[in-house]
């Protein structure tokens, strides 16, 4: 019966994601989002600013990401699913501000360059909505959501 429960157990474990292994993340980029600047404005925005603190995959590496990064992504609309990318930049303006980790992309679609404060905005680049943004749990020891957590401004 106790070998029973220990194998539901783990089931149940590995099922609602407490496991610490993690295959192939395919994630293109997870983000702390403190503010969100809109291009124009008003109206319908074509371009947008995402400022706060980024990890990006290494390149040509399936699983490893870089050290956490302070700065802003700057994107265009697509040319194919403006009203979606518009949608989750919406969603990126809800989350700023909120210690709320995301998501973003797909490693091998999104193309973004985390730019440094003292940049100003030229060249965007395009924004992809190839995975779209989702909204993570903190409550995990994986390397890329725990290094956003603990990153200190040096």
């Amino acid at each position: 019966m106790k070998k029973k429960i220990a194998l539901v157990a783990a089931a149940l474990a590995s099922v609602s994601g407490f496991s610490v292994t993690h295959a192939s993340d395919l994630t293109g980029l997870y983000a702390l989002v403190d503010k969100v600047t809109l291009e124009p404005s008003t109206g319908r925005p074509e371009r947008i600013q995402i400022w706060g603190v980024f990890v990006t995959p290494v390149p040509n590496d399936r699983n490893d990401y870089q050290p956490p990064m302070r700065g802003y992504l700057y994107f265009q609309l697509p040319d194919a699913g403006t009203d979606l990318a518009r949608r989750e930049w919406a969603d990126l303006r809800q989350v700023a501000g909120k210690r709320q980790i995301v998501g973003l992309g797909s490693r091998y679609a999104l193309k973004a360059r985390v730019r440094p404060a003292t940049e100003p905005p030229a060249a965007p680049d395009p924004y992809s909505v190839a995975a779209g943004l989702y909204r993570l749990r903190s409550e995990t020891d994986y390397a890329p959501i725990k290094s956003l957590l603990q990153y200190r401004d040096r």
